[in-house]
């Protein structure tokens, strides 16, 4: 198969991706960080020494970016890479980046004879190294023709959710209300399990054995398990990414004139998480915010 990818960001998310797509396709790949650069040279990604370089003849860009604005600025600012793009190429976006930002994305891109195919992905660093991801996609037909073999090789599950960009980000915006409320949730549980002096471990089992099981849970449960230890839980997803996820949940629900009690409750779990110092912990931290501290007795 002859296609060309650039990854740009070879953070927790990006190198595994890009490690995945290099075992079928070539693989260009930037990060500002110099050993990750050496770990994606290690799993077969070629390196280069800016975002521009990597993305020039690319058939496919692959961004995982933070929000709205950073994904304004890599493709169009100063140094952006929207201008090296040959006519043809498509622009994967695999982040959450809520609706707003799309349209004009879109229209701009069109300037340079790209598409851009609005792909958010859900699963975590491990399942992209496996190439099983869910991913979520708003896309015209042509495009998603385009991004295919990338989208392929890093889902199990792959879902058009309708033929425009911005579908996809709607979609991925119900998934994050759902994972928000079930970390949150989850959280909570567990300190009640601890101040009713249960041991929180084997009631993590026995809930995830039956009707209360989830997948938030079960992923998360083990780490929330571990956020009062010194160093916390390994950091898989940061808590202040659901800050910002929850507040694209809170737009989208105002927008849309739909109460979200729920999903406010736990947006403001997650805020004060952030303003206590939690933003770059694991999100399983939000216990903390439920119970300070851990039972001693």
């Amino acid at each position: 198969m002859t296609c060309t990818v650039a990854v740009l960001g070879l953070g927790a998310m990006g190198l595994p991706m890009a490690s995945r797509l290099a075992t079928r396709l070539t693989v260009h790949g930037f990060d500002i960080a110099e050993p990750r650069l050496r770990l994606a040279e290690a799993a077969g990604v070629r390196t280069f020494a800016s975002a521009r370089e990597a993305a020039e003849d690319a058939d496919a860009l692959l961004l995982a970016v933070r929000n709205g604005e950073q994904l304004n600025d890599v493709l169009f600012g100063a140094d952006g890479v929207a201008s090296v793009l040959k006519p043809g190429a498509v622009v994967i976006l695999t982040s959450t980046v809520g609706t707003e930002a799309i349209p004009e994305t879109v229209a701009r891109l069109a300037e340079f004879g790209v598409g851009l195919v609005d792909a958010p992905l859900s699963g975590g660093p491990k399942r992209a190294g496996e190439g099983d991801l869910l991913i979520v996609v708003g896309a015209e037909p042509q495009a998603l023709e385009a991004a295919r073999p990338v989208l392929e090789l890093l889902a199990s599950t792959l879902t058009v959710v309708g033929d425009k960009p911005g579908d996809g980000q709607a979609l991925k915006t119900v998934n994050q209300l759902l994972c928000g409320v079930h970390i949150a949730a989850a959280a909570e549980a567990l300190a009640l399990a601890d101040a009713l002096g249960l041991d929180q471990a084997r009631t993590l089992a026995a809930l995830e054995a039956g009707a209360a099981g989830s997948f938030m849970l079960s992923n998360r449960g083990p780490r929330i398990l571990e956020a009062y230890s010194e160093d916390g839980a390994e950091v898989l997803s940061r808590l202040d990414i659901f800050v910002k996820d929850m507040g694209i949940v809170g737009k989208a629900t105002r927008a849309a004139g739909l109460a979200a009690p729920v999903a406010a409750a736990a947006e403001q779990l997650f805020l004060l998480g952030q303003t206590q110092g939690l933003a770059a912990a694991d999100d399983s931290a939000v216990i903390k915010v439920v119970a300070p501290a851990k039972r001693t007795v």
